[in-house]
């Protein structure tokens, strides 16, 4: 540490008068800081300890047992989450903390803040060696007599004091932080006598300055408002360095009793709005009455402060993500990998408590251009609540090839709040973008979305777009493979799946199949392939549940009938942009600690998903959706125009309607979806426009923001766009490039 004062001076570097007591307080603070304190203050106390019936020895094996002094160390801050404008410019969403402090160094803490707190706490603080042995006798006997601990405690040995109780916050369990806190606080001559061995310690060790800069930080100023600095912020919207003296004397008054004399509990009988602050102004006014003995102010600035009422400005101080409003569920998502991932220690509970006591800021990958377009869609388009249907709007858009996530949003105001959320389901802190092992929900079926991984293993096993299958409606479709599980049949469980407009099917093709979203068409081509291969593909695209069981397999499962979370989808379609390598997804950008050091973060982790060459083929085919099937009306909609890849889906009874895709640069998923019940997307409006089309209304709002900010390149393998009346969609005259996809309600029905 470094001092900028020096021992035995004041804060201004001027030796303050003393009096016959001041002069033996000196002395023995000499003599406190001999090789023999520990002895010649426990002789002191010799009257004390008779009464009280503690032994020399007890004494004597009580600094034999103690370490040599308490190092000063960080103390528990605040720590915030930030998003960044494009021009670098910060943004806080959040503060997160158990206590609300901010440790400044010296500089930061003004004049009038150190000479209250000298003149109010310890006013030989200058002169003794850590233990004022004046006042230690005194405050001891009254503990003695009363069964109190009563005054006499320098600033060195309450700074001790402080230390032991916080330390105790870092234990593991309820149970030894209590027992800790009891022995750090007891009412006993015992542990005065271990508060002043580790002051003389302290004073050894460091400079006075130094001690009475962390003593200012680590002070309780009532509730969760620790250090000077946040005590000036709450209670006057100010800071340490520029509190008047009135104000510094009366945060000063805070700290001898901070259940007593805090000023957010206007409504006190004895200490409130009413009286003037009572309470709190009667030890101020002592403060400022000894400032003005020690010659720390002037008589008229003592009696200016004096007059000055006291009025508090509380700045209430929030800590969660709630501050983020809009963002709150992103931001809930990132306290989430803050408590799951190891880079940030080896269990939840300590991740949480080092990020709520460790003074980081992390600066996370929103993007706010896209986000505020999210929002603002969803506003237009999802109401928060509907009479008899509790309906959710989704968006996840990701960033092609590095997994950083740039927009979070969805229809639900966020309380962590149960009294809250009983008012009315607006209110969640459900995040349905994400898993639930992530804060969000078991997931929701993606319907037809989810065709894309069989059209991969389709693909990736050497079948060709072109390619037909048997694509007929059936009561019976017989036996699929299944590597893993061995041969399946449903026959037996009348399963048979139809097509959304009743198309008679007979032999589509896959791409066909892709572009007018024809179940049959896919479920002949699953009777093809390996129902464990469209399954391992699926996982091979960051796939996975969101509640966390294993993905089924079955062939119901090829038309989305798994319940996963948006931002899974968003990184499998960026997967499918970004030449068949997915990328996991990823929230912070960069973190520092307390000091500014930059800390370890969380590192997307890129694989490869199917060869580039099938990658290519997926582009193809699904850029047609786009141009030419289930997809036009989000594609004609965004603007600037770029390459796109897209999807939709629909779960049976119109559930739940999804539009996906991604650009070669962004991915964006958008959903509405049946929270709880049941609702037919198809037979309702909103004010916006019918609710099963609002995807194609929202889609192109953030692409188009997305498309006019990063741009879009050529996806490789989208083929040069023909004029109208072309060619047919493969270009070779099996297909025929006509679907039901005008109407923007093709909707493409999946069998649960």
């Amino acid at each position: 540490m470094v001092s900028n004062g020096t021992n035995g001076m004041n804060g201004t570097g001027v030796t303050p008068p003393r009096s016959a007591g001041g002069v033996l307080g000196a002395l023995l603070g000499l003599v406190a800081t001999s090789a023999v304190a520990g002895l010649l203050v426990t002789v002191s106390l010799t009257p004390v300890l008779a009464l009280t019936g503690v032994t020399a020895s007890t004494t004597i094996g009580t600094f034999a047992n103690l370490p040599d002094y308490l190092a000063i160390e960080p103390l528990a801050q605040r720590s915030n989450i930030y998003a960044t404008r494009s021009d670098g410019t910060p943004v806080l969403l959040a503060t997160l903390y158990d206590q609300n402090r901010v440790e400044v160094g010296w500089d930061d803490i003004g004049q009038n803040v150190k000479d209250a707190a000298i003149a109010g706490e310890d006013p030989r603080f200058y002169e003794h060696g850590g233990v004022d042995v004046k006042g230690t006798v005194r405050g001891a006997l009254t503990t003695a007599l009363r069964g109190t601990v009563q005054g006499g405690s320098s600033i060195t040995q309450q700074y001790v004091k402080n230390v032991l109780v916080q330390r105790c916050e870092t234990l593991p369990t309820d149970a030894e932080i209590a027992d800790c806190y009891d022995e750090a606080t007891q009412t006993t001559v015992v542990r005065k006598l271990k508060e002043m061995r580790l002051a003389i310690g302290v004073e050894k060790k460091y400079a006075k300055n130094d001690i009475l800069r962390q003593y200012l930080n680590i002070a309780g100023f009532g509730g969760r408002v620790y250090g000077i600095e946040a005590a000036a912020d709450y209670y006057y919207n100010s800071t340490a360095a520029n509190l008047t003296a009135a104000q510094a004397a009366s945060l000063t008054a805070i700290v001898n009793n901070p259940d007593k004399f805090r000023l957010d509990r206007p409504e006190s009988e004895t200490n409130g709005a009413a009286n003037g602050y009572r309470d709190n102004k009667q030890r101020r006014d002592y403060i400022l009455g000894e400032m003005l003995r020690f010659q720390k102010i002037t008589q008229a600035e003592h009696d200016e402060a004096v007059a000055t009422p006291i009025e508090p400005v509380i700045n209430e101080p929030s800590t969660g993500c709630q501050t983020a409003l809009a963002d709150a569920f992103f931001c809930d998502y990132v306290t989430q990998v803050l408590a799951s991932d190891p880079v940030f220690g080896p269990d939840e509970a300590t991740r949480l408590k080092n990020f709520r006591s460790g003074g980081y800021d992390v600066y996370t990958t929103l993007d706010l251009d896209l986000q505020r377009a999210a929002v603002l869609t969803l506003n237009d388009n999802v109401p928060k609540s509907r009479p008899g249907w509790d309906v959710g709007g989704v968006i996840s858009s990701v960033e092609v090839g590095t997994g950083r996530v740039l927009a979070m949003a969805q229809n639900k105001d966020y309380s962590q709040d149960p009294e809250v959320q009983a008012t009315g389901n607006n209110w969640t802190s459900v995040n349905y973008n994400t898993d639930f092992a992530d804060g969000g929900s078991r997931g929701f079926q993606p319907g037809s979305t989810y065709k894309v991984f069989t059209l991969a293993e389709w693909l990736n096993t050497g079948h060709r777009l072109e390619e037909r299958v048997d694509s007929a409606p059936k009561s019976r479709w017989g036996t699929f493979n299944d590597s893993c599980l061995g041969p399946q049949n449903y026959d037996s469980e009348g399963w048979s799946p139809k097509n959304d407009a009743n198309e008679s099917g007979g032999r589509y093709s896959a791409l066909e199949s892709t572009i007018r979203s024809i179940n049959t068409g896919y479920i002949g081509m699953a009777k093809r392939l390996d129902l464990c291969g469209i399954r391992k593909m699926a996982e091979s695209f960051g796939m996975h549940r969101a509640d966390g069981e294993p993905l089924s397999q079955s062939a119901a499962a090829v038309i989305g009938t798994n319940e996963v979370a948006p931002l899974s989808i968003a990184v499998a379609f960026a997967g499918i942009a970004n030449r068949g390598v997915t990328c996991s997804p990823v929230v912070i950008d960069r973190m520092v600690d307390a000091s500014g050091e930059e800390v370890p973060i969380p590192s997307t982790r890129c694989t490869e998903s199917v060869r580039p060459e099938t990658a290519a083929q997926m582009v193809s085919a699904l850029s047609r959706v786009m141009t030419g099937g289930t997809a036009t009306q989000s594609y004609t909609d965004t603007a600037p125009r770029v390459p796109v890849i897209g999807k939709t889906g629909t779960t049976d009874g119109a559930k739940d309607t999804w539009m996906s895709g991604a650009s070669s640069e962004v991915a964006t998923v958008v959903g509405v979806v049946s929270v709880t019940g049941n609702g037919n997307q198809r037979a309702m409006r909103f004010p916006s426009g019918p609710v099963a089309t609002a995807r194609h209304r929202m889609w192109p709002d953030v692409m188009s923001v997305a498309n006019e900010k990063y741009g879009g390149e050529m996806l490789e393998g989208i083929p040069v766009e023909r004029p109208e009346g072309g060619d047919d969609d493969n270009g070779n005259g099996n297909g025929n490039g006509n679907d039901a996809g005008n109407d923007n309600d093709e909707t493409d029905e999946d069998e649960d």
